[in-house]
């Protein structure tokens, strides 16, 4: 799903929300996100999911195409950690 397709889906579930309503609503919820994990907190949503940072730390790589060794620097990346609720409606899902 795109987010011009939950866009979408939210405008058409609440009558009374505009499409370009709901995609400031998705707009300001990704943004709010972003800003709290570049600030290094941690965003918390029940039943749904976790983002938070993890840190990588730093180590020598090989650039493939010379094989000359490169320093990379540690950083901290996003991460998501699925909820109970969203790994059980998931896992549920699925004909295997």
């Amino acid at each position: 799903m795109t987010r011009a397709e939950l866009t979408a889906v939210i405008a058409q579930r609440f009558a009374g929300l505009g499409y370009q309503d709901a995609d400031l609503a998705v707009k300001l919820i990704l943004e709010t996100i972003a800003r709290t994990l570049s600030q290094g907190g941690r965003v918390e949503i029940r039943g749904f999911g976790t983002f938070g940072l993890n840190y990588r730390r730093a180590r020598i790589a090989r650039n493939p195409k010379t094989g000359e060794k490169v320093p990379v620097a540690g950083r901290y990346l996003p991460h998501f950690k699925a909820g109970k609720a969203l790994r059980e409606a998931v896992e549920g899902s699925w004909d295997r």
